[in-house]
């Protein structure tokens, strides 16, 4: 008798393409991966991808209660066995969603041992069943990273503790987490600094914390080159939970960072939207910050609660958030590394499994909605041509001269004698523009 393979999902087939009318909850609506769009396909526009921790691993508990979620492989353990057989849930859930790529923490994907050295083979037993499953499915590591937060160990941070043992622990443990990122062909590698803050200024150096920091990620962008790792090096922001204050508490406060101790030749950012809001901006604000900076790698996918002051992690389904989203990285010129990573778990009240493919489903649609109107309204130009026409005295006369570096204020008092006064240029139309994209929306 022919033996069969176990379905983790079963009942579920792979998801497809079926319209805007479908009204099957299990289709795209809008996300037909093979739609060329501006000469790319919508798959490779977007680059989903799926994260480990939430998808796979999430059990939906909250500081308030244990976890809701029914997920019928789990054995309510954290052992290797129980490692093994999770790959295999992640790439059936791939496989059936359609989604390109997945991301991980190190912990993720492999229980820690009794000690490092037992780790260490803990993972790469699991990094080897997930080479074979890459190879197996075509789906591919957007990026990995190690997660230095969550055991008590970091404590007081990684990178930045107190304790120079930690920091080495840090290290061999993202020396070992860039080693698998690489055999894994991941496309890049992400640092967010959970921990790498403090909860008080009295207990806190936080110049040589922050001197620490730099040290550890030049360490870092070192070995990447030793070993022959090609992907991008990204920076994560976030500006606090789980401290009060994270050093990379946002777009800016990262690029001043990586200038500041010379680094911003080895890293791009990978910036959330959950993590933009909570630092009191908007998406589009730390999307336009990086770019302005060429320093926008990669995204996660997600949104927040803004009656909720923490980190809710959300699904993305806001067709002006993903407009605007979508905006940015066409005026880019498309992902060039990363994707569109989706950093988000469904709600502790939607526990039974068939509801991750709802949510990704729903994301995944709403980006590729706010993609085709991103493209729209690049092609319609009225906006673009707004923004030109505003900006246009700086193209010519002094406007001009002083981009150029050729003027003084000398030469301005001058000018300026002699024209008398300056008047506003014209209105700035906000509110035509945001009917403008309402006629798109």
């Amino acid at each position: 008798m022919k033996k069969t393979t176990k379905e983790f999902f079963p009942g579920i087939s792979k998801i497809q393409y079926e319209g805007p009318k479908s009204k099957n909850p299990l289709a795209f609506k809008h996300y037909n991966p093979d739609e060329v769009l501006d000469g790319k396909t919508l798959k490779d526009h977007l680059r989903f991808s799926v994260t480990y921790w939430h998808t796979i691993r999430g059990q939906l508990a909250d500081m308030f209660g244990a976890g809701t979620a029914i997920r019928p492989w789990e054995d309510g353990t954290n052992s290797l066995k129980m490692a093994e057989t999770r790959v295999k849930v992640a790439f059936e859930f791939l496989e059936k969603l359609g989604a390109p790529f997945y991301a991980f923490h190190d912990r993720d994907v492999a229980p820690e041992g009794k000690n490092l050295s037992e780790t260490n083979r803990n993972f790469d037993r699991i990094a080897g069943l997930l080479a074979k499953e890459q190879e197996r499915t075509g789906v591919k590591l957007l990026w990995g990273t190690a997660c230095l937060f969550v055991h008590p160990r970091f404590a007081h941070g990684a990178a930045t503790s107190c304790n120079a043992d930690v920091f080495a622990y840090a290290a061999a443990q993202v020396k070992k987490a860039i080693e698998v990122t690489h055999q894994l062909k991941g496309e890049g590698y992400v640092f967010w600094g959970g921990r790498e803050g403090y909860s008080t200024l009295l207990n806190t150096d936080l110049k040589r914390e922050m001197d620490h920091l730099g040290k550890f990620l030049h360490m870092a962008a070192a070995y990447k080159k030793e070993i022959g790792f090609k992907g991008q090096f990204y920076i994560e922001p976030k500006p606090k939970e789980p401290t009060k204050h994270q050093y990379d508490s946002d777009a800016a406060a990262c690029l001043n960072f990586l200038r500041e101790y010379g680094l911003l030749n080895d890293f791009k950012l990978n910036l959330e939207t959950n993590h933009a809001t909570l630092a009191g901006h908007s998406m589009q604000h730390e999307m336009e910050v990086a770019i302005a900076a060429n320093a926008l790698g990669s995204i996660d996918a997600n949104t927040g609660d803004l009656l909720l002051g923490w980190d809710t992690d959300q699904f993305p389904t806001n067709i002006y958030l993903t407009t605007e989203i979508m905006l940015c990285i066409q005026s880019m010129g498309g992902f060039t590394t990363g994707g569109t990573n989706f950093d988000a778990k469904v709600r502790r009240e939607s526990f039974e499994p068939v509801d991750l493919f709802h949510a990704h489903i729903g994301g995944m649609d709403a980006f590729a909605r706010g993609l085709k109107i991103a493209s729209a309204i690049n092609r319609d130009g009225r906006l673009g041509e707004f923004i030109t026409q505003r900006y246009s005295s700086w193209d010519s006369g002094i406007g001009a001269k002083i981009e150029s570096g050729k003027a003084s204020f000398k030469d301005l008092e001058a000018y300026m004698l002699k024209k008398g006064e300056a008047a506003p240029n014209t209105s700035g139309r906000q509110e035509l523009l945001e009917n403008l994209m309402n006629e798109f929306i």
